[in-house]
């Protein structure tokens, strides 16, 4: 199979940035109604993000979770990792650029809890990887690992 022409890859490449300012822009415009929930329940601000993150990843992780279910797990694991690769790779930078357009501050939220779990996080999966095996107890590692994170987002 040929690679892409360029007229291809450049059409790509816009519709790509383009698909991902709307994402960004619709979660924007989602977010003063999330804001408003979280407050009314008393949840500390950094559970927005988790929520409008979650919003994001919903349609990649239900197709992920779908290709599981049918036994296709290389599409699975593509389609989670492809999607958690987006989120990181592209959605932070375009955030930043956003709210440098827009004039509008923005709080990634890393603090020391969060950097903890994820250099647990990291462990686990370098554990997971080194060996070229891994098994159910590592995934339960990263879910309890997750589970945490959410926790002491709610409770701080």
């Amino acid at each position: 199979m040929a690679p892409p022409s360029a007229k291809v890859a450049g059409l790509s490449v816009f519709l790509l940035l383009a698909c991902l300012g709307i994402v960004v822009l619709l979660a924007k415009a989602l977010s003063p109604a999330i804001e408003a929930g979280v407050a009314s329940v008393g949840a500390p601000k950094s559970l927005v993000g988790v929520i409008i993150a979650a919003v994001v990843l919903l349609p990649e992780a239900l197709a992920a979770w779908r290709a599981a279910r049918n036994n296709r797990l290389q599409t699975s694991l593509n389609l989670a990792l492809g999607s958690a690769l987006a989120s990181i790779g592209l959605t932070i930078p375009a955030v930043s650029i956003m709210s440098f357009v827009t004039g509008l501050t923005i709080t990634l939220g890393i603090d020391l809890k969060s950097i903890v779990l994820l250099s647990l996080s990291l462990i686990t999966i370098i554990l997971s990887l080194s060996t070229g095996r891994t098994n159910v107890l590592h995934g339960v590692v990263l879910l309890v690992i997750f589970a945490v994170y959410l926790f002491t987002t709610v409770v701080p």
